[in-house]
C-alpha cells in the first residue's frame, strides 16, 4: 500500500517516474513476486488507485543485497523490519528509517494481514499520514 500510495503522491506533483519506488519484504515470509492483496486492492481503489494483481509485487529483499545497497533511502514499516535491513548492509551507512521516524513520528504500522477490511483501511489511512508528512522531506533528499 505504501509503494501505491508514495507513486500516487509523486505523479500528482509531476514526479512520476523521476524517483523510483520499490517494495519488498525482509521477514521470513517474504519473496519474490508476492501480490498485494485483494483486501490492499480494494482500500486502494477507494483512494482511486487501481491496482492489477501483479501491478506491484514486492521483492524478497534476503535475496537482493543489491537492492538494499543501491538505495538511496530505504523506508520501512516497522523497527523490527529496520534491524533486519540494518543487518543485511552490515553496518554500511545507508538512510535506513521507518515511515513513522522519516515522518517525526513513533511507532510501527503493522501488517494487516489476516485481519478484516477496516484494519486495511486504517492501515491504509495511517501509511498515508505518515507520507504526507514526509514528503518533502522526501523530495528535498532526493533532490
Amino acid at each position: 500500500m505504501a509503494h501505491a500510495l508514495l507513486e500516487k503522491m509523486l505523479a500528482e506533483r509531476g514526479l512520476d517516474g523521476r524517483i523510483r519506488v520499490r517494495s519488498g519484504g525482509i521477514g521470513p515470509h517474504a519473496r519474490d513476486g508476492m501480490i498485494a492483496s485483494l483486501d490492499a486492492r480494494i482500500v486502494l481503489r477507494e483512494e482511486g488507485i487501481h491496482l492489477g494483481e501483479d501491478t506491484i509485487v514486492s521483492t524478497d529483499l534476503k535475496a537482493h543485497d543489491d537492492l538494499l545497497a543501491g538505495a538511496d533511502l530505504i523506508l520501512t514499516m516497522t523497527e523490527e523490519q529496520q534491524r533486519l535491513v540494518r543487518a543485511r548492509t552490515n553496518g554500511a551507512d545507508r538512510a535506513v528509517y521507518t515511515l513513522s521516524e522519516f515522518a517525526g513520528d513513533s511507532g510501527d504500522i503493522r501488517d494487516p494481514v489476516g485481519q478484516d477490511e477496516a484494519r486495511y483501511r486504517a492501515t491504509r489511512d495511517e501509511i498515508k499520514r505518515r507520507l504526507e508528512a514526509s514528503l518533502e522531506r522526501l523530495l528535498r533528499l532526493l533532490a
